[in-house]
Parts: C-alpha cells; sequence; structure tokens
C-alpha cells in the first residue's frame, strides 16, 4: 500500500513545508516566496511574459470585443474588448499530475 502525501492546502502550511524542506525559517520562505510572485507579475507585464521553468508561462494577452449573450434574459450584449492573464502549464508540470 502506497504511503499518502499531505499536500499543504493553505498558505501557512505550504510556508511551512517550503521552510523545512529548505533548511531555512518561515519567515525566510515567506519572503523567498513573496519575491518570487513579485517576479512573476513584473514578468507577465512584459509582451513576452515570464516562464516558470517546470511550472508554466504567464502571459498578459489581449481579448478582441465579441458578441455575446445575456444568459438570464437571452438578450444579445457586446461584450469590450479587454486585457486578461493567461496561464500555460509547461508540458513536465502536466506530465506530474496527470501521471
Amino acid at each position: 500500500m502506497a504511503k499518502k502525501v499531505q499536500v499543504p492546502t493553505t498558505k501557512s502550511a505550504i510556508m511551512a513545508a517550503l521552510a523545512d524542506a529548505a533548511g531555512i525559517t518561515k519567515k525566510q520562505a515567506v519572503t523567498a516566496y513573496d519575491k518570487l510572485l513579485e517576479i512573476a507579475y513584473a514578468g507577465a507585464k512584459t509582451p513576452k511574459g515570464i516562464v516558470l521553468p517546470g511550472l508554466g508561462k504567464l502571459i498578459k494577452a489581449k481579448s478582441k470585443a465579441r458578441m455575446g449573450r445575456n444568459p438570464a434574459t437571452g438578450e444579445t450584449m457586446k461584450i469590450p474588448a479587454r486585457t486578461k492573464v493567461k496561464f500555460r502549464v509547461a508540458k513536465a508540470a502536466k506530465d506530474a499530475v496527470l501521471a
């Protein structure tokens, strides 16, 4: 019977697991995590986005204006163009999750 791995589900549990694995304090783990997010957010704003190796690519993308339908009334309406954030999952992440 395989041993079940405990997966942290809250930020504090993730930080505790990260600190334990890296041999650092929880405060240092939070600082490193916050800095990683800061770098990812800044990188996503660039035209090419940012690649997080083994995880995926975070990019800013524009969507065109289009026609849509209000689900409550069925009325046709125009949906304006907007900018959104996309995340493209890396092959390594897909293989690890789907294996």
